[in-house]
């Protein structure tokens, strides 16, 4: 080792987990990055994310957690099964063991190594929220199968403290940009766009978030690990809150093109509303989310224009106003 940090990035060929491994090695960190590749969305994907990491295939469930984290100075765990609407039904186990059990073993291995983590949590945990914006300390009441692990794995950090573990939680608000998934909404808006194909809409397209660029994710990620409080958690949450409506009236301005809808009922555990209250992480880390969604959207475009290959036809314009329940 030549003395930089060694950072381990679990979920990096992922989506938030490939722009953080990516911003690590270029602020000069030795990065270990995995992942294992499953197949909640096609593998190719992640491999095109990974492309520039040298991302080591190793699953959290079975690996030798031991040797991993005993030669890195601190961990970042991204990795888990994501999304709300699969973890209903015969799914669930697959969200107990890549959450919940894989979080478990990292955390006990952490804790032996005295290696800081800090490990991605989500707004998910909030269920239908009893106060906007929502600051860390309400009553979680998750709805999802999905944000019961997530909350799950949070009360387990709190858990492996007691011997010892150092870890820092973050809850992430709709992270969005380059790079996202291709079941979460704005990729499949924009795939949808430069198709022409139909985008299914769940729900009346009231409900709203608080959006996230990737990019405000990871720096928040970064500060996280470096000032955040052994034990706490923190809000990773965008400062603008738009609803579906007010993001299809955008994307048809940075698209020029305008888009088809198919209205579906709302989806079982879809919350309404989510609005990130960022008062821990600017007074604790230093972090507030400073890309405007239109800005954030334009990025996010451009990113799915040139790998359909269309990139001549992205038209970019900043300062679209929201609808005043968005700003």
């Amino acid at each position: 080792m030549n003395g930089a940090t060694r950072s381990l990035v679990t979920g990096a060929a992922g989506f938030i987990g490939s722009h953080l491994a990516e911003t690590l090695r270029s602020r000069g960190d030795d990065v270990v990055a995995i992942d294992s590749f499953t197949d909640y969305y096609d593998p190719e994907r992640k491999r095109e994310n990974a492309r520039d990491l040298d991302v080591l295939d190793f699953d959290l469930e079975t690996g030798d957690l031991d040797v991993l984290i005993g030669a890195v100075d601190r961990v970042f765990h991204l990795a888990g099964q994501p999304g709300v609407r699969a973890s209903f039904g015969a799914g669930f186990e697959l969200y107990v063991r890549r959450n919940v059990l894989a979080t478990a073993r990292l955390f006990e291995a952490a804790a032996r190594s005295g290696v800081r983590v800090t490990y991605a949590s989500s707004s998910s945990i909030y269920g239908d929220a009893e106060a906007f914006p929502t600051p860390e300390d309400v009553q979680p009441r998750p709805i999802s199968p999905y944000g019961i692990t997530k909350l799950c794995c949070e009360h387990l950090a709190y858990a492996h403290a007691r011997a010892g573990l150092d870890a820092v939680g973050l809850r992430y608000f709709t992270v969005y940009g380059p790079r996202q998934r291709p079941d979460m909404a704005f990729t499949t808006m924009l795939e949808a766009l430069a198709s022409g194909s139909t985008f299914p809409l769940y729900g009346d397209g009231s409900a709203s978030r608080s959006f996230t660029y990737v990019d405000d994710a990871v720096s928040g990620t970064i500060a996280a690990m470096e000032r955040g409080e052994a034990g706490l958690i923190y809000n990773i949450g965008g400062g603008e809150e738009a609803s579906m409506i007010d993001v299809f009236e955008l994307a048809r301005r940075v698209s020029g093109r305008t888009l088809r809808i198919e209205r579906l009922v709302a989806a079982a555990g879809d919350v309404r509303r989510t609005r990130a209250d960022g008062t821990r992480a600017s007074a604790h880390l230093g972090w507030v989310a400073s890309t405007p969604l239109a800005e954030g959207l334009a990025e996010h475009w451009r990113w799915v224009a040139d790998r359909v290959g269309m990139s001549g036809r992205v038209v970019i314009q900043h300062e679209v106003p929201l609808t005043a329940h968005a700003r």
